[in-house]
């Protein structure tokens, strides 16, 4: 996956309006709910609650927001029981596209997704349809700044558990195996650094350029609508963006 392709959904999701970081901040709660009902609401035993306060301090949510999410989810007695539903399928000109949804009502997930994919050129598919060509990896970027030693970053990412360390224009890319992904994330919050992003996504092995002006808007539009709704968690693909 190039550093174009992440900077450039980087830079997407730090141009957020302040509503739309609302919908963001939505979503994060109710994968922290979703967590906190998995495995508790103490995220020192709940590893998986952990990573995903981690995600959302990396999104800016507030720590208020994060504890008032916490408790909510601890206290629900009414269990809204959402499911996660992974669905594959190819935007326009091919590119692999994978949506992680968290969702109460599947008919609803699967009717809106299977509209948008159809309104912007694509089609969804049957599950496994993409998956190969992504590795599942934690992900953890850290900004570059001049306070952050180059060397000495890698070393503990390293001596953490971390498998890969890469230097792009704007930060640093740290990669684990999904298994060491907390481990690795809590030695380095340990030593003080902050992350840009801390998650665990869907890697590609391939990228898919895009040449045609119609297929690119498509694939923006695409993504727009998929991201914009309520239950969609996270969208991932292969589709290689050039730097703005």
């Amino acid at each position: 996956m190039s550093g174009h392709s992440k900077w450039a959904n980087i830079k997407r999701k730090k141009g957020k309006s302040d509503a739309e970081r609302g919908k963001i901040f939505t979503k994060l709660g109710r994968e922290i709910a979703i967590a906190v009902k998995q495995g508790g609401p103490d995220p020192n035993v709940n590893s998986k609650l952990s990573d995903v306060i981690a995600k959302a301090k990396a999104a800016n949510m507030p720590n208020d927001t994060i504890m008032r999410s916490i408790k909510r989810a601890s206290g629900d007695t009414e269990a809204e029981n959402y499911e996660e539903i992974t669905y594959e399928g190819y935007g326009p000109g091919g590119v692999a596209v994978i949506v992680e949804t968290a969702t109460d009502n599947r008919n609803r997930t699967a009717g809106d997704l299977r509209h948008y994919f159809d309104k912007f050129g694509g089609n969804l598919g049957q599950t496994g349809c993409v998956s190969f060509l992504f590795n599942k990896k934690g992900v953890i970027l850290i900004e570059k700044t001049e306070k952050t030693d180059e060397d000495t970053l890698m070393m503990e990412a390293l001596d953490a558990g971390a498998e890969d360390f890469s230097v792009e224009d704007e930060y640093y890319e740290i990669l684990t195996d999904p298994n060491d992904f907390s481990a690795v994330r809590e030695a380095l919050e340990k030593k003080g650094y902050e992350f840009m992003d801390a998650s665990v996504q869907m890697v590609p092995v391939t990228t898919t350029k895009l040449e045609d002006p119609k297929q690119i808007e498509f694939m923006d539009k695409l993504i727009e609508a998929l991201e914009d709704l309520d239950d969609v968690q996270n969208v991932w693909h292969n589709w290689e963006q050039d730097e703005e």
